[in-house]
């Protein structure tokens, strides 16, 4: 049984592993920029994050602003090279997005909000940059 090549077919997945890329690069970028207002308002020491003093973890909230602040500025700039669709982007994004997710595990307890929509968003990164095969990779 001989198989004939559908062009639609690499025409389709092509367009899929394009969508889910510019997918992660929108949503990496949000994350980045939301790393990046959270690690600001954390190195302020503003009234919004929330003082737990029996958690298992705690730390300086200025150091963590500026854990926040290094991750973001990071995620975005993966993210401009997930937008030029760069192989290297890929990867180092998914390696971002698991170090964001773990960053705000560790600080749920300061902005539980905040750290559950952002470990979403990274989780969704994670998966639409692992999905796809895009061709060029």
């Amino acid at each position: 049984m001989a198989t004939t090549h559908d062009p639609r077919m690499h025409s389709t997945r092509y367009a899929w592993a394009e969508g889910l890329t510019a997918f992660a690069a929108v949503m990496l970028a949000l994350a980045g920029l939301l790393g990046i207002f959270r690690g600001i308002m954390a190195i302020a020491k503003d009234d919004v994050f929330v003082r737990t003093p029996n958690y298992v973890f705690q730390y300086d909230l200025s150091g963590w602003g500026w854990v926040h602040l290094g991750l973001g500025i990071a995620a975005l700039l993966v993210s401009f090279g997930l937008f030029r669709t760069a192989t290297w982007a890929r990867y180092t994004g998914v390696g971002i997005a698991g170090l964001v997710i773990i960053a705000n595990f560790l600080s749920l307890p300061y902005y539980p909000v905040w750290s559950v929509i952002v470990i979403a968003m990274s989780g969704f990164v994670i998966w639409a940059l692992c999905v796809n095969k895009a061709p060029n990779a």
